[in-house]
């Protein structure tokens, strides 16, 4: 069961000072800059984005702003891409970073908002709680429904001295502001738009079902898991129906108000080697495993994943057990809709892998302590047997 005696433990959150949601509200991100009379803004973005990012970059020129653009970061970024890129802006007088993309390209903005005038150095501040400050201005502008990242305090980046995720999780990585445009996930191909939203779905119900759930963040949580659940296969089946584009991205940040307080556990332990050792793409491996994870836990929290399963759409059953298995059913509905590859094997691991990626998975202890049932080296190759 969830430790009763956790349920009421104190938590602190940290929200942007403003959120922004609107279709094309990407057009109030030059008004935010000019009221705070920044002068030198640098924006981390991805090339594909230039384009449409054009109009924004003229209107601040013509009000005397600097902008300086950045598209070094083109997938998961380790340790050594952000130091390249903080040794690259560090001397710019920058006042203002905003970042506009996916979850990589905003955990960097969010880093180098709190690095470029900070004497601490990234070993120092990767852990929880360990950065101190941060002085510049901070906009995210998410471009994909799935990290939650626009609102987390948590950045993650790939350590090249060992090959593993690790996070650097502070209130002063939360943004002062964010902007949620649908209109800016319009274009994301359907594999991204699966995996991402079914990244942003983990984050929800892995709060929820957390060893350290918490009922402020249950609301979130749940809400989350029913627009991302109501929403996903419209939007890739459409990928321009707003007003599903929107309840996803909605859902999407509500999975990120969900990280600092709570955070995820064992699917995101599990799937981290996946990403680091095989750069599977972070959703795609959450989604491989996730419905493996939640039969593993079930038994140890019943009522927990039953009230899942009520959320995403199923009917309660004769007993919670019963209910909570046919979530788990409706999830292997939903990652079987979204057209993406189900099983390890499909996604191109050998098996012959996998009792390296389980001693892998052993090393995330920040996150397999969150799971209500304890997962040590047997149950993971157990599971990433199952998912094969």
């Amino acid at each position: 069961m969830i430790q009763t005696d956790n349920v009421y433990r104190d938590i602190s959150l940290r929200f942007p000072s403003q959120i922004i949601i609107g279709k094309n509200s990407l057009n109030k991100l030059a008004d935010e800059v000019i009221a705070g009379e920044y002068s030198n803004v640098l924006i981390i973005t991805i090339n594909v984005l230039l384009t449409k990012l054009n109009p924004l970059i003229q209107q601040l020129n013509e009000r005397g702003i600097t902008v300086h653009i950045n598209t070094a970061i083109v997938q998961e970024p380790s340790f050594f891409d952000f130091e390249t890129l903080l040794n690259s802006v560090i001397n710019k007088p920058v006042d203002a970073v905003v970042g506009i993309g996916g979850g990589s390209v905003l955990d960097i903005a969010k880093l180098l908002a709190a690095q470029i005038n900070n004497d601490q150095s990234l070993k120092d501040i990767t852990g929880i709680g360990l950065l101190k400050k941060r002085n510049i201005k901070l906009i995210c502008v998410p471009t994909t429904a799935g990290t939650g990242s626009e609102v987390s305090p948590n950045a993650i980046l790939i350590d090249d001295a060992d090959n593993q995720k690790k996070g650097i999780i502070s209130p002063y990585l939360v943004p002062d502001v964010v902007i949620i445009d649908p209109v800016l996930t319009y274009n994301l191909p359907p594999d991204i738009t699966a995996a991402t939203g079914l990244d942003a779905l983990t984050h929800c119900l892995e709060a929820y079902t957390n060893l350290f759930a918490h009922p402020f963040i249950d609301m979130y949580a749940l809400e989350g898991i029913r627009l991302i659940a109501n929403n996903l296969i419209k939007v890739i089946r459409n990928g321009s129906d707003e007003n599903a584009r929107t309840q996803l991205a909605i859902g999407s940040m509500l999975g990120g108000f969900c990280l600092g307080p709570v955070n995820t556990a064992g699917v995101h332990a599990l799937s981290y080697p996946l990403g680091s050792m095989f750069h599977l793409a972070h959703g795609l491996s959450n989604a491989l495993l996730l419905p493996y994870i939640m039969e593993f836990n079930i038994p140890t929290a019943p009522d927990r994943y039953a009230q899942v399963a009520r959320t995403l759409g199923c009917n309660s059953g004769k007993t919670d057990m019963d209910t909570a298995y046919a979530g788990v059913a409706m999830i292997r509905e939903l990652i079987e809709q979204c057209n993406i590859p189900s099983t390890l094997s499909a996604a191109g691991i050998k098996k012959e892998a996998i009792p390296a990626i389980a001693a892998d998975a052993m090393k995330i202890t920040r996150l397999l302590r969150n799971n209500p049932r304890p997962i040590n080296l047997s149950d993971a190759i157990n599971i990433y047997e199952a998912a094969y």
